[in-house]
């Protein structure tokens, strides 16, 4: 098969939640065992850090990835979903697995896949581990893809684990109450292996502490190590301004992932960084400035409050539930622009009607919908977007959207784009 063959096949053939949701999803490891049984246990042939959360994994994994290839590293990285090239999911020091070991990896087990019939991400996850065993990776940061305990990336026993923070998302599958979407999330810690918890929130806090309690695993909470001060924009760079409690000194940091909120996943990864340097990784203050501050470059990121022209502005944010909608809001207030234009397109087992009661009023929207299954209709989301006093017209492509927006735009106007992640896909 030729790549694009293999992908056809691997995107049709094998249930993938991306684009069929809830019926993509199992609740058990029994695929993902039997695939590591079937490849001699490929992940316990180097070693690993584990990131969970519902905002801000992605942007914490090539944090701390970018690092590690800093310091001298063979660094492997697996995140999800992709944008825009499918091999976005499984790189080594930022470059993607090339097209040939993917073709050659379904080829010679397609029979097993066939026997089987693994999930898209059980095949993915397995493909990750075996290719990052092969070719001699010194570790790999792994990002969870729903959930925790039952993520398919959950056999792992990595050096540490990191939970960014929790809110409600997948609810379908996950459960609405937010403990319980915590406790799923909690099920990555392991015995003896140190957590970082990115965010002290209410209520679940002493979820994490007690499960960590209970496997013997010390926790950290990163904004009790690190204190945020402040952050300003300069040259392309965000400077952030951290108060070092254990050494009571200004810390500052250089980096450039620009969203305000990448406080939060900055902080966490250093937190991470230092665990790691505890577990006996050679990693210098020089190697953690330097990777933070060339975060894109090393690992390719996409799609964090990226900024796609000028004149007028255009900007993407991957931000789709309800607390990465608050913070793209709150970072589209700190913006400067005449007037502000949306294309906006959702996901249709999304909880639309908290997210669109966030949305500004005092905005054009260009509704529309990505080209997947799942996507919601564009007239169904205006219709639902109408509702909570948001005007504009839908388009059937995320193209004539955006087109309709920069031919409705002056040079001091912003256009946002977003909503879901498959909309920003179509754009970066």
């Amino acid at each position: 098969m030729t790549y694009q063959e293999t992908l056809d096949y691997m995107f049709t053939q094998l249930p993938m939640y991306q684009r069929t949701g809830k019926a993509a999803y199992k609740a058990n490891l029994d695929n993902t065992l039997a695939l590591d049984a079937y490849f001699n246990h490929p992940h316990k042939k180097f070693k690993t850090v584990h990131v969970a959360g519902t905002n801000g994994k992605g942007s914490v994994s090539h944090s701390i990835a970018s690092v590690l290839q800093k310091s001298g590293l063979k660094v492997g990285l697996y995140t999800s979903p992709h944008l825009r090239d499918f091999r976005e999911r499984i790189k080594i020091n930022g470059k993607m697995i090339s097209e040939s070991a993917v073709v050659d990896f379904i080829a010679n087990h397609k029979a097993k896949f066939e026997e089987l019939k693994p999930s898209f991400f059980e095949m993915t996850v397995a493909l990750a581990f075996e290719y990052f065993a092969l070719e001699e990776v010194d570790i790999a940061v792994v990002e969870v893809g729903l959930g925790g305990r039952l993520d398919s990336t959950n056999i792992i026993s990595p050096l540490v684990s990191v939970i960014t923070n929790i809110s409600k998302d997948h609810t379908n599958l996950l459960g609405n109450d937010i403990c319980d979407i915590a406790k799923e999330k909690a099920g990555i810690i392991k015995a003896g292996v140190p957590v970082v918890i990115g965010e002290r929130q209410e209520f679940i806090e002493d979820v994490f502490k007690g499960i960590a309690h209970e496997r013997e695993s010390n926790i950290l909470f990163a904004e009790d190590i690190y204190e945020f001060r402040d952050s300003k924009i300069t040259a392309g760079k965000q400077e952030l301004n951290f108060f070092s409690v254990n050494q009571e000194e200004e810390v500052l940091i250089e980096c450039d992932l620009l969203g305000k909120y990448q406080q939060k996943n900055i902080r966490t990864a250093i937190c991470a960084l230092e665990e790691l340097k505890n577990k006996g990784l050679c990693i210098s203050e020089e190697n953690i400035h330097f990777g933070l501050s060339q975060i894109v470059k090393e690992t390719g990121l996409l799609g964090r409050w990226q900024i796609l022209q000028e004149n007028p502005k255009v900007i993407c944010d991957t931000g789709h539930n309800v607390a990465g909608i608050k913070e793209i809001i709150e970072q589209i207030g700190m913006t400067d622009y005449r007037k502000l234009n949306i294309v906006f397109g959702m996901v249709d087992d999304k909880n639309t009607d908290e997210v669109l009661g966030l949305m500004p009023k005092e905005a054009n929207y260009y509704f529309t919908r990505a080209s997947i299954p799942r996507a919601l209709n564009e007239m169904k989301l205006q219709e639902l977007a109408n509702a909570y006093g948001l005007r504009g017209e839908p388009y059937s492509t995320v193209a004539d959207a955006l087109n309709a927006a920069k031919s409705d735009s002056e040079k001091e106007d912003l256009i946002f784009v977003g909503g879901s992640t498959f909309v920003v896909a179509e754009v970066v």
